[in-house]
Protein backbone atom coordinates (compact mmCIF):
# COMPACT_ATOMS: atom_id res chain seq x y z
CA UNK A 1 0.00 0.00 0.00
CA UNK A 2 1.35 3.84 -1.03
CA UNK A 3 1.79 6.37 1.68
CA UNK A 4 -0.54 8.47 -0.92
CA UNK A 5 -3.61 6.30 -0.25
CA UNK A 6 -3.35 5.93 3.65
CA UNK A 7 -2.90 9.45 3.50
CA UNK A 8 -6.59 9.60 2.27
CA UNK A 9 -7.85 9.66 5.61
CA UNK A 10 -5.58 12.27 6.79
CA UNK A 11 -6.41 14.78 3.90
CA UNK A 12 -10.54 13.67 5.38
CA UNK A 13 -9.19 15.35 8.83
CA UNK A 14 -7.70 17.67 7.63
CA UNK A 15 -10.50 19.30 5.36
CA UNK A 16 -12.60 18.88 8.64
CA UNK A 17 -9.80 20.86 10.40
CA UNK A 18 -9.94 23.20 7.56
CA UNK A 19 -13.50 23.65 8.17
CA UNK A 20 -13.53 24.93 11.11
CA UNK A 21 -10.62 27.02 10.14
CA UNK A 22 -12.73 28.51 7.71
CA UNK A 23 -15.43 29.88 10.12
CA UNK A 24 -12.29 31.17 11.94
CA UNK A 25 -10.97 33.13 8.86
CA UNK A 26 -14.75 34.32 8.42
CA UNK A 27 -14.76 36.03 11.99
CA UNK A 28 -16.54 33.31 13.76
CA UNK A 29 -13.09 32.22 15.53
CA UNK A 30 -11.90 35.49 16.69
CA UNK A 31 -13.10 34.89 19.94
CA UNK A 32 -10.42 33.25 21.30
CA UNK A 33 -9.63 35.39 24.33
CA UNK A 34 -8.78 33.71 28.00
CA UNK A 35 -12.42 34.55 28.73
CA UNK A 36 -11.60 34.77 32.50
CA UNK A 37 -9.57 37.96 31.56
CA UNK A 38 -12.11 39.99 30.09
CA UNK A 39 -15.35 39.08 32.08
CA UNK A 40 -16.03 38.69 35.72
CA UNK A 41 -19.96 36.70 35.56
CA UNK A 42 -20.82 33.82 34.10
CA UNK A 43 -24.11 33.00 32.76
CA UNK A 44 -25.81 29.85 34.18
CA UNK A 45 -25.86 27.37 31.30
CA UNK A 46 -24.94 23.79 31.14
CA UNK A 47 -23.38 21.66 28.74
CA UNK A 48 -26.30 19.63 27.56
CA UNK A 49 -28.65 22.59 27.30
CA UNK A 50 -26.03 24.50 24.95
CA UNK A 51 -24.75 21.68 22.76
CA UNK A 52 -28.79 20.59 22.41
CA UNK A 53 -29.74 24.29 21.64
CA UNK A 54 -26.76 24.45 19.51
CA UNK A 55 -26.61 21.24 17.51
CA UNK A 56 -30.69 21.43 16.83
CA UNK A 57 -30.31 25.07 15.23
CA UNK A 58 -30.31 25.34 11.65
CA UNK A 59 -28.63 28.80 11.93
CA UNK A 60 -25.59 26.94 13.77
CA UNK A 61 -25.52 24.03 12.10
CA UNK A 62 -26.22 25.38 8.78
CA UNK A 63 -22.85 27.48 8.76
CA UNK A 64 -20.79 24.82 9.97
CA UNK A 65 -21.63 22.58 7.14
CA UNK A 66 -21.48 25.19 4.67
CA UNK A 67 -18.16 26.24 6.66
CA UNK A 68 -16.91 22.23 5.81
CA UNK A 69 -17.88 22.02 2.55
CA UNK A 70 -15.87 25.19 1.48
CA UNK A 71 -12.60 23.76 3.16
CA UNK A 72 -13.34 20.15 1.63
CA UNK A 73 -13.77 22.08 -1.80
CA UNK A 74 -10.56 24.52 -1.26
CA UNK A 75 -8.38 21.67 0.38
CA UNK A 76 -9.07 19.69 -2.45
CA UNK A 77 -8.01 22.17 -5.33
CA UNK A 78 -5.23 22.81 -2.99
CA UNK A 79 -4.23 19.16 -2.84
CA UNK A 80 -4.89 19.14 -6.91
CA UNK A 81 -3.43 22.10 -8.35
CA UNK A 82 -0.81 23.33 -5.43
CA UNK A 83 -1.14 27.27 -6.98
CA UNK A 84 1.57 29.42 -5.96
CA UNK A 85 4.86 26.97 -5.08
CA UNK A 86 7.67 29.04 -5.86
CA UNK A 87 6.11 31.94 -2.75
CA UNK A 88 5.77 29.06 -0.92
CA UNK A 89 9.17 27.59 -1.36
CA UNK A 90 10.39 31.53 -1.42
CA UNK A 91 9.03 31.57 2.01
CA UNK A 92 9.86 28.47 3.28
CA UNK A 93 13.81 29.61 2.53
CA UNK A 94 12.96 33.10 3.96
CA UNK A 95 11.99 31.80 7.21
CA UNK A 96 14.54 29.20 7.60
CA UNK A 97 17.42 32.25 7.32
CA UNK A 98 15.84 33.05 10.98
CA UNK A 99 16.53 29.93 12.52
CA UNK A 100 19.27 30.80 14.40
CA UNK A 101 17.25 33.49 16.27
CA UNK A 102 14.81 30.83 17.58
CA UNK A 103 16.26 30.34 21.45
CA UNK A 104 16.26 33.89 21.38
CA UNK A 105 12.34 34.63 20.27
CA UNK A 106 11.14 32.07 22.73
CA UNK A 107 14.06 33.05 25.76
CA UNK A 108 11.72 36.61 24.77
CA UNK A 109 8.31 34.87 24.64
CA UNK A 110 8.38 33.78 28.07
CA UNK A 111 10.67 36.05 29.89
CA UNK A 112 8.69 39.42 29.13
CA UNK A 113 5.50 37.68 30.36
CA UNK A 114 7.30 36.84 33.70
CA UNK A 115 8.47 40.03 34.34
CA UNK A 116 5.23 41.57 33.32
CA UNK A 117 3.79 39.11 35.59
CA UNK A 118 6.13 39.94 38.46
CA UNK A 119 5.24 43.80 38.49
CA UNK A 120 1.66 43.85 37.40
CA UNK A 121 1.19 41.73 41.15
CA UNK A 122 0.01 38.00 39.63
CA UNK A 123 1.33 34.59 39.07
CA UNK A 124 1.94 33.94 35.47
CA UNK A 125 -2.26 34.07 34.82
CA UNK A 126 -3.46 37.46 34.93
CA UNK A 127 -6.90 35.26 36.53
CA UNK A 128 -4.42 34.64 39.66
CA UNK A 129 -3.38 37.13 41.84
CA UNK A 130 -0.80 36.09 43.67
CA UNK A 131 1.95 38.22 44.14
CA UNK A 132 5.81 36.92 43.33
CA UNK A 133 7.47 39.72 42.54
CA UNK A 134 11.18 39.21 43.08
CA UNK A 135 10.82 35.62 41.78
CA UNK A 136 9.07 36.18 38.17
CA UNK A 137 11.00 39.09 37.55
CA UNK A 138 14.60 37.45 38.63
CA UNK A 139 13.32 34.41 36.27
CA UNK A 140 12.09 36.55 33.58
CA UNK A 141 15.50 38.78 33.52
CA UNK A 142 17.12 35.41 33.72
CA UNK A 143 15.78 33.91 30.38
CA UNK A 144 15.94 37.27 28.72
CA UNK A 145 19.73 37.87 29.25
CA UNK A 146 20.19 34.04 28.38
CA UNK A 147 22.01 33.26 31.95
CA UNK A 148 21.80 29.49 32.76
CA UNK A 149 19.04 29.16 30.42
CA UNK A 150 18.42 25.90 30.51
CA UNK A 151 18.31 25.21 34.04
CA UNK A 152 16.34 28.89 34.62
CA UNK A 153 13.56 27.11 32.49
CA UNK A 154 13.13 24.23 34.07
CA UNK A 155 13.14 25.87 37.78
CA UNK A 156 10.78 27.89 36.22
CA UNK A 157 8.69 24.92 34.46
CA UNK A 158 9.18 23.38 37.96
CA UNK A 159 7.75 26.46 39.36
CA UNK A 160 4.96 26.65 37.27
CA UNK A 161 3.70 22.74 37.77
CA UNK A 162 3.89 23.41 41.39
CA UNK A 163 1.41 26.52 40.92
CA UNK A 164 -0.78 24.78 39.16
CA UNK A 165 -0.89 21.82 41.96
CA UNK A 166 -1.90 24.70 44.40
CA UNK A 167 -3.78 26.78 41.55
CA UNK A 168 -4.97 25.43 38.53
CA UNK A 169 -6.14 28.46 37.36
CA UNK A 170 -2.94 28.50 35.80
CA UNK A 171 -4.00 25.94 33.29
CA UNK A 172 -5.47 28.67 31.33
CA UNK A 173 -1.20 29.47 30.51
CA UNK A 174 -0.76 25.73 29.68
CA UNK A 175 1.68 27.15 26.81
CA UNK A 176 4.42 27.40 29.41
CA UNK A 177 4.88 24.07 29.84
CA UNK A 178 5.71 23.44 25.90
CA UNK A 179 7.40 27.13 25.74
CA UNK A 180 10.13 26.12 28.77
CA UNK A 181 10.57 22.91 27.55
CA UNK A 182 11.30 24.12 24.42
CA UNK A 183 13.63 26.90 25.89
CA UNK A 184 15.78 23.85 28.04
CA UNK A 185 15.85 21.65 24.97
CA UNK A 186 17.31 24.28 22.82
CA UNK A 187 19.16 26.44 25.05
CA UNK A 188 20.02 30.26 24.98
CA UNK A 189 21.42 30.75 21.65
CA UNK A 190 22.54 34.05 20.52
CA UNK A 191 22.51 36.89 21.45
CA UNK A 192 22.78 35.04 24.99
CA UNK A 193 25.30 35.97 28.29
CA UNK A 194 25.51 32.01 28.28
CA UNK A 195 26.93 32.30 24.27
CA UNK A 196 29.50 35.27 25.49
CA UNK A 197 30.87 33.03 28.38
CA UNK A 198 31.06 30.17 27.14
CA UNK A 199 33.13 32.37 24.00
CA UNK A 200 35.30 33.55 27.20
CA UNK A 201 35.65 30.30 28.62
CA UNK A 202 36.50 28.12 26.13
CA UNK A 203 39.39 30.74 24.32
CA UNK A 204 42.72 30.09 25.32
CA UNK A 205 44.91 32.28 27.79
CA UNK A 206 41.36 34.56 29.54
CA UNK A 207 41.37 34.98 33.05
CA UNK A 208 37.53 34.17 32.88
CA UNK A 209 38.66 31.11 31.65
CA UNK A 210 40.58 29.72 35.06
CA UNK A 211 37.45 30.55 37.07
CA UNK A 212 34.86 28.99 34.98
CA UNK A 213 34.14 25.60 36.24
CA UNK A 214 31.09 24.35 34.25
CA UNK A 215 32.50 25.22 30.47
CA UNK A 216 34.06 21.47 30.10
CA UNK A 217 30.53 20.35 31.73
CA UNK A 218 28.47 22.49 29.38
CA UNK A 219 30.15 21.60 26.45
CA UNK A 220 30.10 17.65 26.68
CA UNK A 221 26.31 18.10 27.47
CA UNK A 222 25.70 20.27 24.17
CA UNK A 223 27.70 17.38 22.35
CA UNK A 224 25.16 15.04 23.82
CA UNK A 225 22.06 17.37 23.28
CA UNK A 226 23.29 18.58 19.59
CA UNK A 227 21.02 15.39 18.08
CA UNK A 228 18.35 16.15 20.19
CA UNK A 229 18.05 19.64 19.44
CA UNK A 230 16.23 18.29 15.78
CA UNK A 231 12.85 17.73 18.06
CA UNK A 232 12.08 21.78 18.99
CA UNK A 233 9.68 21.96 16.10
CA UNK A 234 7.90 18.63 17.95
CA UNK A 235 7.84 20.16 21.64
CA UNK A 236 6.80 23.28 20.03
CA UNK A 237 3.81 21.91 18.08
CA UNK A 238 2.65 19.67 20.74
CA UNK A 239 2.92 22.64 23.63
CA UNK A 240 1.14 24.85 21.81
CA UNK A 241 -1.32 22.68 20.03
CA UNK A 242 -2.62 20.86 23.27
CA UNK A 243 -3.16 24.54 24.80
CA UNK A 244 -5.34 25.17 21.85
CA UNK A 245 -7.46 21.99 22.90
CA UNK A 246 -7.19 22.39 26.47
CA UNK A 247 -8.55 26.49 25.88
CA UNK A 248 -11.12 25.18 23.09
CA UNK A 249 -12.88 23.11 25.19
CA UNK A 250 -12.52 24.28 28.91
CA UNK A 251 -13.27 27.99 27.75
CA UNK A 252 -15.52 27.46 25.43
CA UNK A 253 -17.94 24.22 24.54
CA UNK A 254 -17.52 22.74 28.13
CA UNK A 255 -17.86 26.46 29.82
CA UNK A 256 -20.81 27.69 27.30
CA UNK A 257 -21.77 30.33 29.77
CA UNK A 258 -18.50 32.22 30.16
CA UNK A 259 -17.96 32.67 26.26
CA UNK A 260 -21.57 33.39 25.72
CA UNK A 261 -21.07 36.06 28.75
CA UNK A 262 -18.01 37.73 26.24
CA UNK A 263 -19.86 37.36 23.27
CA UNK A 264 -22.99 39.26 24.62
CA UNK A 265 -20.40 41.65 26.42
CA UNK A 266 -18.64 42.59 23.71
CA UNK A 267 -21.58 42.86 21.37
CA UNK A 268 -19.52 40.18 18.79
CA UNK A 269 -23.23 38.95 17.14
CA UNK A 270 -23.60 42.77 15.61
CA UNK A 271 -20.00 42.45 14.34
CA UNK A 272 -20.73 39.50 12.30
CA UNK A 273 -24.29 38.54 11.92
CA UNK A 274 -24.37 34.67 13.50
CA UNK A 275 -26.06 33.76 16.73
CA UNK A 276 -24.25 33.80 20.11
CA UNK A 277 -24.20 30.09 19.88
CA UNK A 278 -22.25 29.97 16.91
CA UNK A 279 -19.87 32.29 17.87
CA UNK A 280 -19.16 29.90 20.69
CA UNK A 281 -19.50 26.60 19.36
CA UNK A 282 -17.17 27.97 16.40
CA UNK A 283 -14.58 29.53 18.34
CA UNK A 284 -14.39 26.42 20.48
CA UNK A 285 -13.98 23.91 17.14
CA UNK A 286 -11.50 26.48 15.81
CA UNK A 287 -9.42 26.15 18.83
CA UNK A 288 -9.80 22.97 19.00
CA UNK A 289 -9.22 22.19 15.44
CA UNK A 290 -5.52 24.52 15.14
CA UNK A 291 -4.17 22.52 17.79
CA UNK A 292 -4.99 18.85 16.53
CA UNK A 293 -3.53 20.29 13.48
CA UNK A 294 -0.19 21.56 15.42
CA UNK A 295 -0.38 18.18 17.46
CA UNK A 296 -0.51 16.20 14.01
CA UNK A 297 1.80 18.56 12.11
CA UNK A 298 -0.47 19.01 8.84
CA UNK A 299 0.27 21.78 7.23
CA UNK A 300 2.13 23.35 10.08
CA UNK A 301 3.01 26.84 8.92
CA UNK A 302 -0.42 27.62 7.72
CA UNK A 303 -2.15 26.87 11.00
CA UNK A 304 0.27 29.06 12.75
CA UNK A 305 0.40 31.55 10.63
CA UNK A 306 -4.14 31.65 11.12
CA UNK A 307 -3.05 31.49 15.15
CA UNK A 308 -1.26 34.53 14.65
CA UNK A 309 -4.62 36.17 12.65
CA UNK A 310 -6.38 34.71 15.09
CA UNK A 311 -4.25 36.16 18.34
CA UNK A 312 -4.04 40.03 16.66
CA UNK A 313 -7.83 40.09 15.62
CA UNK A 314 -8.72 38.80 19.39
CA UNK A 315 -6.58 42.28 20.75
CA UNK A 316 -8.27 44.21 18.48
CA UNK A 317 -12.00 42.63 19.29
CA UNK A 318 -11.12 42.29 22.92
CA UNK A 319 -9.56 45.24 24.07
CA UNK A 320 -9.50 44.37 27.79
CA UNK A 321 -7.61 41.01 27.05
CA UNK A 322 -4.38 41.22 28.72
CA UNK A 323 -1.89 41.46 25.83
CA UNK A 324 1.56 40.00 28.00
CA UNK A 325 -0.86 36.78 28.40
CA UNK A 326 -0.69 35.95 24.66
CA UNK A 327 2.89 36.45 24.52
CA UNK A 328 4.11 33.30 24.70
CA UNK A 329 1.60 31.70 22.18
CA UNK A 330 2.50 34.38 20.18
CA UNK A 331 6.27 33.58 20.14
CA UNK A 332 5.47 29.77 19.66
CA UNK A 333 3.84 30.30 17.05
CA UNK A 334 6.15 32.20 15.19
CA UNK A 335 8.65 29.58 15.90
CA UNK A 336 6.33 27.35 14.12
CA UNK A 337 6.52 29.84 10.80
CA UNK A 338 10.10 29.37 11.43
CA UNK A 339 11.08 25.28 11.87
CA UNK A 340 8.05 24.10 10.02
CA UNK A 341 6.63 20.90 11.63
CA UNK A 342 9.96 19.48 11.90
CA UNK A 343 10.52 15.83 12.72
CA UNK A 344 7.63 13.23 13.43
CA UNK A 345 4.83 15.82 11.74
CA UNK A 346 2.73 14.84 8.77
CA UNK A 347 3.53 17.57 6.46
CA UNK A 348 6.90 15.62 6.16
CA UNK A 349 5.31 12.59 5.26
CA UNK A 350 2.69 14.33 2.64
CA UNK A 351 5.92 15.84 1.64
CA UNK A 352 7.28 12.65 0.54
CA UNK A 353 4.40 11.29 -1.09
CA UNK A 354 4.17 14.15 -3.37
Amino acid sequence: MTFARRSRPLEIVLSVTLSVLFLAGAGVGSVTAHEEYVVDDEYDVSVSEFLADALTDPLVVGPLFAGGLAALVAVAAYRRIRPVPRDVAAFRDAMGEYTEYVPWLLRISFGIPLIGAGFGGYFISPALEVDLRLLQVGLGFLLLFGLGTRIVALLTLGTYLVGVLIWPTLLLQLEFVGGLLAIALVGSGKPSADHVLQRMAGTPGTLYGRFDVVYDYARRFQDWNAAHERYLPTVTRLGLGVTFVYLGLTQKILRPGIALAVVDQYDLAAVAPVTPELWVLGAGLAEIALGVALIVGLFTRATAATAIAMFTLTLFALPDDPVLAHVGLFGMASVLLITGSGPLGLDGRLTASK
